[in-house]
């Protein structure tokens, strides 16, 4: 049975053990959630990293009366990420680290199809508004409840939940008229080709 991470988080404020075991359960989503507002892998080991040192200096504040331990986790690690752009000045959220998603070993062809349906994501993810961005790095790299994310951003659940629904809606939207954009202009090109060989 996994231990309760409220409780793990409590006995870590006095126990190196607990704190090494709420390392390791939650790393990853950390280190998924600081890679994709930064957009790098150095960046991202460096504010996991930063994430950590801080949850060993504040975690004796840590209460189960706060909420669960997780939301509180990635409240802070959103601190984190967002100190980290006022200090560089740079915007935050660069979507473009889609591109970045380790080599599977896909074929050329599938490759291609990626790039440009990333190519598509990003440019759509780029037109919503910081807010809606901020939350859809909450519920899919962090993979938090809407609850917690009400939680970490002071809306109500509600509020979060329609905000995501439209943001997610409007990228089907944009990545569906960019699709057929995309098939418009390979049709035109292939016609374009057929149109040159008939005159040859």
């Amino acid at each position: 049975m996994q231990p309760n991470p409220n409780d793990l988080a409590v006995r870590a404020a006095n126990d190196p053990d607990a704190f090494v075991a709420l390392y390791n359960a939650y790393f990853q989503r950390v280190y998924s959630y600081t890679f994709y507002r930064c957009g790098d892998q150095t960046s991202a080991e460096d504010l996991t990293g930063r994430v950590f040192e801080r949850l060993l200096v504040y975690i004796s504040r840590y209460t189960p009366q706060k909420g669960p331990f997780e939301a509180w986790l990635f409240a802070l690690a959103r601190n984190v990420v967002s100190d980290h752009y006022r200090r560089q000045r740079f915007p935050w959220l660069p979507w473009e680290a889609f591109r970045q998603q380790p080599d599977r070993g896909p074929s050329p062809e599938d490759l291609s199809i990626q790039h440009e349906a990333l190519d598509a994501l990003n440019l759509a993810l780029q037109r919503l508004d910081p807010r809606a961005r901020d939350l859809i790095s909450l519920k899919f790299f962090a993979r938090l409840t809407n609850r917690q994310i009400a939680g970490i951003v002071h809306m109500s659940e509600s509020n979060v939940g329609v905000t995501l629904f439209r943001a997610m809606s409007r990228l089907r939207q944009w990545m569906g008229a960019a699709s057929e954009h995309s098939e418009h202009s390979e049709r035109s090109e292939s016609s374009k080709k057929e149109m040159e060989n008939e005159r040859a």
